[in-house]
């Protein structure tokens, strides 16, 4: 049997919180490839690992 990697998803509500973002941003976050995702059903989860990278990323200067 193949060894299960330990891997924690977490909803797209608990992902907005550590963000500290609204959950539209982080479903535009996964719909654009900017932030990967795993579908089950009709929800998102989102690899812990996946949100600690994204908050580690430099943030676009913008105007």
């Amino acid at each position: 049997m193949p060894e299960v990697p330990d891997v924690r998803f977490l909803k797209v509500a608990e992902v907005a919180e550590l963000m500290r973002v609204s959950k539209m941003t982080v479903y535009r976050l996964v719909h654009a490839g900017e932030l990967p995702a795993v579908r089950f059903g009709r929800s998102y989860r989102v690899p812990e690992s996946a949100v600690a990278d994204a908050l580690q990323r430099p943030i676009a200067d913008v105007g």
